[in-house]
């Protein structure tokens, strides 16, 4: 067992939701003088938190990096990944469909298709890099770890999932619980949070990579690409959601 997971998880959810709120409050204060800030920053310094409070444990936190492949492999990582990626895309284009259907309901769920302008470096860093670090220490190695103390491991997936999903727009939220669910499965797995951090990592990158290649914004305008994707999405969901009921039966069972 990892001396840096096990130390993770002693990490309480009190702490970490006082370092966010205090981060807030400096974020807003400087806010108010340069527009350099946003609340990316936060991200940072959660992540600066983590560090401090495990800086004893960095030998074994290279040691999980260096066998994140132990209990899991890059083929079914990938898998997953790109599942998760067309199945976001499927929800996309349901959410797109909704707000088309029922426009008196745009100001409610404020539907906008991904921005395919010129590639701004430092954002692309925020989403691929710093996001997955920040978003799996919170919800996985802090939220999830202390859920399961007071309700079934189950229960705290699907709440620390929902918290996740949360977070982002809509036409994302479905995805994005979805994909929670299977990092928290990959966790509780692995016992290894590089394992989910890699995952996010590559879902995030990839998913940048076609938002970036993607110029004409065929995948929002063109038919035939937006039915392959779609049944690609289709396929992703089934395979998505029979394995996670196979692995959230596996872990009722533990």
């Amino acid at each position: 067992m990892s001396l840096f997971n096990d130390n993770l998880k002693n990490i309480t959810i009190l702490n970490l939701t006082i370092v966010i709120l205090v981060s807030y409050i400096i974020l807003y204060i400087l806010g108010q003088f340069t527009d350099f800030i946003n609340q990316k920053w936060i991200y940072i310094i959660v992540i600066l938190y983590f560090i401090f409070k495990l800086r004893d444990y960095s030998g074994d936190f290279e040691n999980d990096l260096f066998n994140i492949f132990s209990k899991v492999d890059l083929k079914h990582v990938l898998l997953i990944v790109f599942a998760n990626i067309f199945f976001s895309y499927g929800m996309l284009y349901v959410a797109n469909y909704f707000v088309v259907s029922f426009p008196s309901l745009d100001f409610l769920v404020n539907f906008t298709v991904p921005s395919m302008s010129l590639v701004s470096f430092a954002p692309l860093i925020s989403t691929v890099v710093i996001s997955p670090i920040a978003e799996e220490l919170i919800f996985r190695g802090v939220l999830l770890n202390r859920l399961k103390i007071y309700v079934p491991t189950i229960f705290a997936v699907l709440i620390s999932a929902l918290l996740f999903g949360s977070l982002h727009n809509f036409g994302s939220i479905t995805s994005a619980v979805v994909f929670a669910i299977c990092m928290a499965i990959m966790y509780l797995k692995t016992e290894n949070i590089c394992v989910p951090i890699l995952a996010h990592f590559l879902n995030n990158f990839f998913a940048e990579i076609i938002r970036i290649i993607d110029v004409n914004e065929l995948l929002f305008t063109d038919v035939s690409v937006m039915l392959i994707i779609g049944i690609l999405a289709i396929v992703s969901a089934i395979i998505l959601l029979s394995s996670i009921v196979k692995e959230l039966k596996k872990l009722n069972n533990k």
